[in-house]
């Protein structure tokens, strides 16, 4: 009985944890996503990631475009394909 109990308030624990944790992921700063970006004529977005200092984009054409986070200039546009030397 005891054992029984201890499993079922560890569970309940784990799971509130979970919810606990998860909510503070969802709860991001509205500043690290801006609200307009203009991309380079012809360009689509695939993805997107971001920090406090600046946030980038890879496009379709497999280009990695980084942008100042405070002034949402073009920094600097990277080919990914282009080998390395």
């Amino acid at each position: 009985m005891t054992m029984t109990v201890t499993l079922i308030v560890g569970f309940i624990i784990i799971v509130g944890l979970f919810i606990t944790k998860f909510n503070s992921f969802v709860a991001l700063p509205d500043q690290i996503f801006p609200d307009q970006i203009m991309l380079p004529n012809g360009t689509r977005a695939a993805t997107f990631t971001a920090s406090k200092d600046w946030f980038a984009i890879i496009t379709t054409d497999d280009e990695l475009l980084l942008y100042d986070q405070h002034t949402n200039d073009l920094i600097r546009r990277i080919n990914l394909l282009q080998e390395t030397p």
